[in-house]
Order: C-alpha cells, then sequence, then structure tokens
C-alpha cells in the first residue's frame, strides 16, 4: 500500500499560482459548466474569451485573467481570483472567480428585459377553426 506523505497530498488550493490549468478544466471546476465536455465544446464554439480573444481548450489559465463566458442569454465578465483543478462545492467553487460590477449590472438589465417581454407573448389559447377562418380572412384583404 502507497503512503501518503506531505508531498504527495497537497491540495490545489496549496498549489495557488503554480498549478497549470487547462482553461476548459477550470471552467468545469468553477461550475460554469456540468461537464468538462461541455466546457470544451464551449470554448471551440467561441463562447468563451480570455482576455478579450477567442482562445482553445487548452489554454493555461492564469490568476488576474479577465473571462468572458456566454451561457444562453445571459453573458458574464468573470476575473480568475483562484486555480483549482478539482471540481468542488459551489461554495469553493464561487471563491475562484469574482464577477465584474458591469457585468452584474448588465445581466440584470437584460433578465428584467426578458421578463418585461415576456407579457407580450401572444395568447395562451390556441385559435379555433372560426378564428382560424377569420385570421384567414384578414389577411387575404
Amino acid at each position: 500500500m502507497a503512503k501518503h506523505t506531505a508531498s504527495n497530498s497537497k491540495s490545489t488550493a496549496d498549489k495557488g499560482a503554480d498549478a497549470k490549468v487547462r482553461l476548459d478544466k477550470w471552467l468545469w471546476a468553477a461550475r460554469f459548466f456540468k461537464t468538462r465536455a461541455i466546457a470544451k465544446q464551449a470554448v471551440e464554439g467561441g463562447k468563451v474569451h480570455y482576455d478579450g480573444q477567442r482562445s482553445k481548450c487548452s489554454r493555461i489559465v492564469e490568476v488576474g485573467a479577465e473571462l468572458v463566458i456566454r451561457q444562453g442569454f445571459d453573458e458574464k465578465t468573470v476575473v480568475i481570483v483562484a486555480i483549482a483543478e478539482q471540481r468542488r462545492g459551489a461554495p469553493e467553487a464561487q471563491k475562484l472567480y469574482s464577477e465584474t460590477a458591469d457585468s452584474q449590472a448588465k445581466r440584470e438589465l437584460t433578465a428584467e428585459q426578458r421578463k418585461a417581454m415576456r407579457g407580450n407573448l401572444g395568447p395562451d389559447v390556441r385559435p379555433n377553426k372560426r378564428d382560424r377562418r377569420r385570421i384567414m380572412q384578414f389577411k387575404d384583404q
């Protein structure tokens, strides 16, 4: 049985700045994406920008780098605070990055706009046969 020594059992938090972690692995560890494969697809698809540029998923992340991550309708701008290569709980993952104030304000604004637009959707009920005929007559005029 292998004996664990202090040097072998260094945690990712102890490694800090000297840890070399790929971009897709860091995104997965920071819980932006559920799997590394999805993180890789996002990076390759241009949904993640590292310091303002598209990058490869094999890019080594550094503390202080700025990431722009697009997920669905939201776009987050985060700064890397710490590096981890293992996925931990959500409270620990949130300590790996900090979202900029501009990004938070922009996301809240777009969320409010989407919420306001939700009320302007069409009717909840499909038109019946009579309504469809009236619609067709109106369009033909």
